[in-house]
């Protein structure tokens, strides 16, 4: 058995919660863990290029219990739903998700959850690290909506990767074979129930599932582990090279409250003419009308693979990289910069201060892989 990560390395108190999945964890061998929605999530299990690899040829399972689930419901659950976002969601029916970004008055991104329509008049937002429940609750007290928000204790699963249809065909039958990219069902595993569906963050073919009794969670990651052993299933943290050559952006780095979504390049998830009302809408109209001055651009960096950046490294002239790694399918350093608008333009020369010194870049096109991402909504 592997030497277990010592929790009180980054803990002390109760404050930080745990997933129903930290003592199969901690069992696989996890060798850390961050902070994330005031939750451990682990990191890795292994070298990062290994699981990186492993992801693109084989299977991985990743406890993603911080993917905080706040439910919108009653009602009003719709309207405030609506009002939330700039993406309709009249045309998203029940056993559907969207992906979403939240905004504020100014138009800034206040998170990027992938919705679920649960019911009628009941959504989930799986949130990426922030206080998405206390934005909801201010909005739903100013607006007078009859609703109920919470946030669930349910707990996501992914399992990724190019042989993740047989490992989640193993467990729920043949109806996974025609699961469409953002669909859902749920579903009883001998007991314990989930929700499945077809989402990811890594561009490759995944899944999620969702468990619903918290109290089953070793038990539903050894039932995953089991199916998944045919395929050479293995826990694995979220692949940062993976989501980068995806030009899948990390809130909180990539996109804060400071960035608006023509900045980042999220202007298809805006829809200025929606009939119902949502925050920031004036806002972004003017942004739309007039245009940003600055843009999240693609860069290659020149020189010796660079381990992912632990700080914002500074483009000289102005700007920063928010997220940069080696990609060993590319055989170079690749990441996002925001800059100036008129330094965004592909084949812009840059210099950035890097941890390994001063590095010449390049503005590219991104994703750097897989544009039309046919390899995650393929089959």
């Amino acid at each position: 058995m592997p030497e277990q990560f010592d929790p009180a390395l980054i803990q002390r108190g109760a404050r930080l919660k745990r997933s129903p999945y930290f003592e199969a964890t901690q069992r696989a061998g996890c060798l850390g863990y961050t902070v994330y929605n005031h939750m451990l999530l682990p990191i890795r299990y292994d070298g990062f290029e290994s699981e990186y690899r492993r992801l693109l040829g084989e299977v991985t399972l990743w406890d993603v219990s911080v993917e905080r689930n706040v439910e919108i419901s009653g009602p009003d659950a719709m309207r405030l739903a609506q009002l939330l976002t700039p993406r309709d969601l009249a045309n998203c029916p029940v056993g559907r998700g969207r992906y979403v970004i939240l905004t504020d008055e100014a138009g800034g991104i206040v998170n990027d959850p992938v919705l679920l329509r649960i019911q009628e008049n009941r959504f989930w937002l799986a949130c990426a690290d922030s206080d998405v429940l206390l934005w909801a609750k201010g909005v739903a007290r100013g607006s007078g909506l009859d609703v109920t928000l919470r946030e669930l204790d349910v707990a996501p699963l992914q399992v990724q990767g190019p042989r993740s249809r047989e490992v989640v065909q193993a467990l729920f039958g043949e109806r996974v074979q025609g699961l469409g990219y953002y669909h859902f069902f749920r579903a009883d595993l001998e007991g314990i129930p989930v929700i499945v569906t077809r989402t990811g963050w890594t561009g490759e073919l995944g899944y999620e599932i969702y468990l619903l009794d918290p109290a089953r969670g070793t038990e539903l990651w050894n039932r995953v582990m089991e199916a998944g052993r045919p395929w050479n299933i293995a826990p694995t943290g979220p692949s940062d090279i993976r989501r980068i050559e995806a030009g899948i952006l990390n809130y909180g780095i990539d996109m804060t409250l400071e960035d608006n979504p023509y900045q980042l390049g999220l202007e298809r998830l805006v829809d200025l003419d929606k009939p119902d009302e949502f925050i920031g809408r004036e806002a972004l109209r003017r942004i739309a009308r007039e245009g940003v001055r600055r843009k999240l651009a693609g860069v290659e960096i020149e020189g010796a693979p660079l381990d992912l950046n632990m700080t914002r490294w500074p483009v000289a002239g102005g700007g920063h990289v928010s997220s940069a790694v080696y990609s060993p399918r590319l055989a170079k350093n690749i990441g996002y910069a925001m800059l100036a608008l008129a330094r965004a333009a592909v084949g812009t020369r840059l210099e950035v201060q890097t941890c390994a010194g001063t590095r010449t870049a390049t503005v590219v096109p991104m994703p750097f892989v897989d544009p039309s991402k046919s390899i995650a909504k393929s089959g």
